[in-house]
Formats: structure tokens, C-alpha cells, sequence
């Protein structure tokens, strides 16, 4: 009735090596050609020339660096040959690896740099806007390529894939707490978070029993309570028929009595446990896995760290934009600020996608409900418990008065069983009530 067989222990190294190694590549991937085209493509989009003439003249020149042409252009321009012939320096949107020379190709570049150059209408001024990608953009790719292995992970096998093994324990950790939270055996419990193909399969009466025991469990009164109040308690015979749809019955019945009794919270945790398992038997239900994972651990685990981290970048970025202010970094050279706009908006958008998976608080009148039903459960309780420790005590007494009476009666019995001690117990006697005689006899002599 589990999805697996055993509890997964915690991620081995496997996880780990596997995990970092895709880290390290996606993230080399995001940086070499997923963000250069990305802002190649926004770049060029909205800075590209709006005068008619210009935009006729404004080519690729070469892979990846486009300019507004001269009448020399007849193609693209060999990566070796020097560019200052066959273009315009209006225009200038460099973002390859290469080094430029002002006197060589009219303009000056690193070998590091991307050159944004627009000082038309629209454009970016007169200055050219130098940008370092393995400034600017490095955290932003570390962050495309960790949330790409995460992905990635949740497809792998158990075995191997680092998400996937978090889900599978989840699953399991999932279905403690359901057993703590309801006292229900484990067997139970994983007819609660059944899929429904699986319990579709089972006959009713293989699944009656257990049912019956959820139903007694989660009714608020017995009925004398109800009798009280003009009500008729339900039994649980007159909706479990033979040729009940179990499925129907779990998913609307059951399920309804669990929200009622205990809270909204733990059907929550039951049919995000039964997707999980679904989740496991088919990696295509990604949603499926990844809500288990994040409403029932990320958020009820780390969602403080995520808050403290958010704070901590948006004052990192407000200390370099102050900085900035004061001109102690070059407008032209932004690429400390854009570092700093992707630490924070990476850590503002795993704040708002923990926040999509944080469970709702209950509404207090249902949450004062349930704490009445609850002392009402306890209260009965107590009193069942009460009237068992009576009976004990009185059982007690009477199995020690008994015991006492037997010993006193075993006493006399073996003290008048030996001659000796009949004797003894006589003269002493005896020599009592002598003594008690003669002092009675001769007063005077006692005085004396």
C-alpha cells in the first residue's frame, strides 16, 4: 500500500555529486548563451535605430556585434580583419569575447566587456555602456542553474536525482505526521492517501473495517449527546453498503469528517501525500511532487531564512545604489548594479513562490470549533479513564483487605498450632495477672 517499499535514507554523496555537476554545467550554459542572447535580443529590440536611413544601414557585422554600416559593408566581416572601415560608431552593440582598439576598430572593448553603444534618438547617450557579464550576470546564472538542476532532479531516479530523494522521504514523513496528528495505525493511513486507481482495485469489504474505525474516530458526539440536542447520530452501517463506490465514499465522506474533526490542514497533508505518491509512479506529475515538497518542508522549514535573505539583499542593493548615487561607480559601467538586481530579484522571487505554497491560516470560529469538539473528546475521555481507576481502586481495597485478613488469620492459626508458644502466651498471663493481684493486696508496700 506504500509507495515504496522502505523509508529513503538521507541524500548520499551521489546526490550530491550528481546535483553540483549539474549546477556547474546549467549554470556555464545560462552564462555562455542563454543570458547573451537574452539581452542580445532585449538590447537590440528596444535600442536599435528608429531613423528610417539608419535602420537600412544597421547590419550584424559579425557573429553577435551589430553596427550601422558604411558604404565599404558588403558582408560579414572576417572575426581577424579590423572593423573601422565598414562601420559607424553611433551604433554599437558589441557582445562578443573579443578585444577592440579605437584606432583599429573606432572603438575601445576588453575582452571581458559587452559595448552598448546608442546616441540617437531613444538611445543610451553619448557615452557607450560598458557591461562585465562575469560581474553582472554571474549570480543571475548561478541562480538559472540551480533552480534548472532542481528541475532536472525531480525526473531523475530516487537513487541518483537529489529532489527526487527529498520527495520520496517527504512522502514518508508526510505520513507520520498524519499517524501522530490522527493516532491512526499506519495501515490506515495508507488507505487515506491511496491514489484512486489503487483503491479503486480493493473490495469494500477489505477496506470496511478500517473505514469504520476512521468514521467512529472522527464523530463529535455519542448519542446520548445527541439525543440531547434533538439529533440522530449517523451509523456508519447505514452509508457503507455492500456495493459502496469506495472511492466516492473516502474522497467525499471521509474525507469531509476529516477536515470536520481535525483540521483543514491535515486533509491537506493526505491528498498532497496521495499526489507525492502519484508524483512517484510518474515524473510528468512535477506539480504534484514539487507542492509536497514545498507547502510540507521549504516553507514550514526555511521560510524565515528566505524572509532574512530577501532583507539582506534589498540592503545590499540599496548600499550600491547609494553608492551610485554618490558616484563612486560610473553610469556607464553598471554591472555591479545589475549583480546586485539579481540577487534580489532571485531572492524576492523564491520568497513569493515559497509564499504561493504557504498553507492559509484557518478561520478562528473553525479554529474554536475544533478546540471545543476536541475538549469534548478529552473530556469523555477523562471520564472513561476516571471510572476505570475507580473500579481499580476499588478492586484494590478489596483484593488488600482480603490479603490482610488472610495474613492475621495465618498468624493466629500457626501461633496456636505450636504447644510452646500456647504455654508461653499462658504463663505470661499468668505471671501478669499475679503481680497485678498482689500489688492490689499490699498497697503499702508498693509505695514504699
Amino acid at each position: 500500500m506504500t509507495a515504496n517499499a522502505h523509508k529513503p535514507n538521507k541524500a548520499g554523496i551521489q546526490h550530491t555529486l550528481v546535483f553540483l555537476a549539474l549546477l556547474v554545467v546549467l549554470s556555464y550554459g545560462a552564462y555562455s548563451f542563454i543570458i547573451p542572447r537574452v539581452v542580445e535580443g532585449a538590447v537590440l529590440a528596444l535600442f536599435q535605430p528608429h531613423d528610417k536611413k539608419l535602420k537600412d544601414n544597421f547590419k550584424e557585422v559579425q557573429p553577435h556585434l551589430f553596427a550601422v554600416v558604411t558604404d565599404k559593408f558588403t558582408g560579414t566581416v572576417p572575426s581577424n580583419e579590423k572593423l573601422k572601415q565598414y562601420i559607424k560608431t553611433d551604433y554599437i552593440f558589441d557582445f562578443t569575447s573579443a578585444t577592440r582598439e579605437e584606432a583599429l576598430d573606432g572603438y575601445t572593448k576588453g575582452a571581458g566587456e559587452w559595448i552598448m553603444k546608442a546616441n540617437g534618438e531613444g538611445g543610451l547617450g553619448e557615452s557607450a555602456i560598458i557591461i562585465e557579464p562575469i560581474l553582472g550576470f554571474t549570480v543571475l546564472s548561478i541562480v538559472l542553474g540551480f533552480g534548472l538542476a532542481i528541475v532536472v532532479t525531480f525526473f531523475l531516479p530516487s537513487g541518483i536525482g537529489y529532489m527526487a530523494q527529498k520527495v520520496e522521504r517527504e512522502i514518508h514523513h508526510t505520513k507520520d505526521k498524519i499517524r501522530l496528528q490522527t493516532g491512526f495505525s499506519t495501515e490506515i493511513v495508507d488507505l487515506l492517501t491511496m491514489p484512486d486507481h489503487d483503491l479503486a482495485a480493493l473490495e469494500p469489504h477489505q477496506v470496511r473495517s478500517a473505514f469504520k474505525f476512521v468514521w467512529d474516530r472522527t464523530s463529535v458526539d455519542d448519542e446520548d449527546v445527541a439525543a440531547q440536542h434533538g439529533k440522530r447520530i449517523i451509523r456508519f452501517e447505514e452509508v457503507f453498503a455492500p456495493d459502496v463506490d469506495i472511492v466516492m465514499f473516502r474522497n467525499e465522506v471521509l474525507y469531509l469528517r476529516l477536515k470536520e474533526f481535525f483540521s483543514d490542514f491535515v486533509l491537506k497533508e493526505i491528498q498532497d501525500t496521495t499526489n507525492g505518491i502519484i508524483w512517484s509512479r510518474n515524473r510528468l506529475a512535477f506539480f504534484k511532487g514539487l507542492r509536497l515538497y514545498m507547502a510540507h518542508h521549504f516553507t514550514e522549514k526555511y521560510s524565515n531564512n528566505v524572509t532574512g535573505f530577501a532583507y539582506f539583499g534589498a540592503a545590499i542593493l540599496i548600499v550600491i545604489i547609494g553608492v551610485r548615487g554618490l558616484k563612486f561607480i560610473p553610469a556607464t559601467k553598471p554591472s555591479l548594479i545589475l549583480a546586485a538586481i539579481s540577487l534580489e530579484g532571485s531572492l524576492l522571487a523564491l520568497l513569493a513562490f515559497g509564499l504561493v505554497y504557504t498553507e492559509e491560516e484557518e478561520r478562528m470560529d473553525k479554529m474554536l470549533k475544533k478546540m471545543e469538539d476536541a475538549n469534548k473528546n478529552q473530556l469523555e475521555t477523562m471520564k472513561d479513564v476516571s471510572q476505570d481507576m475507580h473500579s481499580l481502586a476499588g478492586a484494590l481495597v478489596g483484593e488488600t483487605s482480603e490479603l490482610i485478613k488472610r495474613k492475621v488469620e495465618e498468624a493466629i492459626a500457626e501461633s496456636l498450632a505450636s504447644d510452646d508458644n500456647v504455654k508461653r502466651v499462658v504463663s505470661d498471663k499468668v505471671a501478669e495477672k499475679i503481680i497485678i493481684a498482689m500489688r492490689e493486696s499490699f498497697p503499702g508496700g508498693q509505695r514504699s
